[in-house]
């Protein structure tokens, strides 16, 4: 197996993993933990296919996983912020406790 198989079968893992602890847990930190880890998944195909191409195309690969770096680090950020200010009025980081976005 090339290289490019072992990251596009790694990748595929990474992202059913994600996948499933996004869409299986009720907790929402659990649940953040899983779209990061569908991001990182996008972002091993961005660096798999900037390797193999040449030219500008293989800088493209690596601008796109750094942009999705930057969103990821962002989506981080106000996540952990709504939920902190979940948790601070309900006690609770259950997403079925947060069914309501009013105090």
């Amino acid at each position: 197996m090339s290289p490019l198989h072992l990251s596009l079968l790694f990748s595929s893992a990474l992202f059913c993993l994600g996948l499933v602890t996004a869409l299986a847990r009720s907790n929402t930190i659990l649940v953040l933990l899983g779209v990061e880890l569908m991001l990182n998944a996008a972002n091993i195909n961005f660096i798999a296919f900037a390797g193999r191409s040449q030219g500008a195309a293989a800088s493209t690969g690596v601008l796109f996983a750094i942009f999705s770096i930057a969103v990821a680090a962002a989506e981080a950020a106000v996540g952990l912020a709504l939920i902190i200010a979940i948790y601070r009025h309900r006690r609770s980081v259950r997403l079925q406790d947060a069914n309501e976005l009013k105090g």
